[in-house]
């Protein structure tokens, strides 16, 4: 009976043992696979707002609120490629990235708004929408203003880009993540 007793209590140390690591591991994934989607939405933004071209109306965005959460929008024109999230767009379209509810629920989610950009204004012909990335708290969009030196909440500006764009995401689950996308291109310096 002590036999069975002693092998009962490896029994149930080797099953806890197993259960904690495998609990260990799916929490692992799941942070590792949110931070994947999180990456992805940055260099996405990063690849689109580098590749503008400057002095044509291609970026604007301005400050909105959800409740008490910032609710921004960025809109930019591109054709078809990363920008738009497919090749086969014919012509320019006008993109804004924004927050908005998640299918009649109070949960928030990051997507593009895609119209094309010979739609007339206020119509809603052709216009799709493509969600990012689900459950988040709020965007938060701030411009910066070289004429100025200083970080802007807008950018009504279509004669220039601004050299720098800091998206703030707030996250259901966590803190905010906050990067910094340079527009602006520096030239290489060589020192000999």
């Amino acid at each position: 009976m002590l036999s069975v007793a002693i092998l009962g209590m490896m029994a149930v140390t080797i099953y806890r043992f197993v259960a904690t690591n495998l609990t260990v591991l799916r929490v692992s994934a799941e942070q590792d696979v949110s931070e994947a989607r999180y990456g992805g939405l940055i260099e996405l933004v990063r690849a689109q707002l580098q590749d503008l071209p400057a002095g044509v109306g291609a970026l604007s965005g301005e400050p909105f609120k959800f409740g008490d959460r910032p609710r921004d929008e960025m809109t930019w024109i591109c054709g078809s490629g990363p920008g738009l999230l497919t090749r086969y767009g014919p012509g320019e379209y006008l993109v804004t990235m924004r927050l908005q509810p998640m299918n009649k629920s109070d949960k928030m989610e990051i997507g593009l708004r895609r119209k094309p950009r010979t739609t007339a204004e206020g119509s809603d012909e052709g216009v799709s929408w493509v969600p990012l990335l689900a459950d988040v708290s709020s965007l938060q969009i701030r411009y910066f203003d070289v004429r100025l030196n200083a970080w802007v909440d807008k950018w009504p500006d279509p004669s220039t880009l601004p050299r720098l764009v800091r998206l703030i995401i707030g996250r259901a689950g966590g803190g905010p993540l906050e990067v910094i996308v340079p527009l602006g291109r520096t030239p290489l310096q060589l020192t000999p």
